[in-house]
């Protein structure tokens, strides 16, 4: 990619970060602790969060919500209170292939908290069923590190505003042009989602301002 096609991006990237926080402003997203948000992330897989938050009531109420306990936890136990999320079984096993790396290999959440960004990084996607997505997503809301989360929303917005670098050049690209802050990593992430989840999943194309971008 061409210096010219990097900076038109990166200018695109920003446009489209500054008419998101416009639209929202300051909005409440996954105020879970550590164990809540790693097994979001595996729950939030392939279904409507909406689906995620049934699951993790129920988890709750059966003390199933820790990765202690999911480590001590029969699959038959874990797959009845996520069978909501779809693929319940799939995802029971990556809870419990997910809760013995931290317990297990890495010596708990408290001894992750200390592990350099892009080791952890590196460490997660090793485990069975954790992609970037998901691995991006415990970094970030989980453990508090500006690792920016890169989903279909986002690359959706991303070609409806023009920006024409792929996929895997999309974390760089938006990483490039926001604060090295976790909140603002945040913030961003669930302005993308919001949005699209206003007009993208309901395609309403027509008087959409982030294809406007790109007209």
């Amino acid at each position: 990619m061409s210096a010219s096609s990097s900076a038109e991006n990166a200018a695109l990237a920003k446009k489209i970060v500054g008419i998101l926080k416009r639209r929202f402003g300051e909005i409440p997203w996954w105020p879970g602790d550590t164990d809540e948000v790693m097994i979001g992330a595996i729950l939030t897989q392939q279904t409507r969060w909406e689906n995620v938050e049934q699951a993790l009531r129920l988890l709750k109420e059966r003390n199933l919500c820790s990765l202690s306990a999911l480590c001590a936890a029969d699959l038959p136990d874990i797959e009845s209170a996520i069978r909501c999320t779809g693929f319940y079984r799939i995802k029971a096993r990556r809870l419990k292939v997910l809760a013995a790396f931290v317990t297990d290999t890495c010596g708990g959440v408290s001894v992750m908290d200390t592990i350099p960004t892009e080791e952890l990084r590196e460490g997660l996607l090793g485990v069975n069923g954790i992609g970037e997505e998901t691995a991006d997503s415990i970094l970030c809301y989980g453990f508090a590190r500006p690792s920016f989360v890169i989903d279909s929303y986002t690359e959706r917005l991303a070609r409806c505003g023009g920006i024409t670098t792929h996929r895997s050049g999309l974390k760089p690209l938006f990483e490039s042009i926001l604060a090295e802050d976790p909140h603002v990593y945040h913030q961003t992430h669930a302005h993308i989602v919001e949005y699209a989840k206003e007009w993208c999943t309901k395609k309403r194309c027509k008087g959409c301002r982030i294809m406007a971008l790109n007209g």
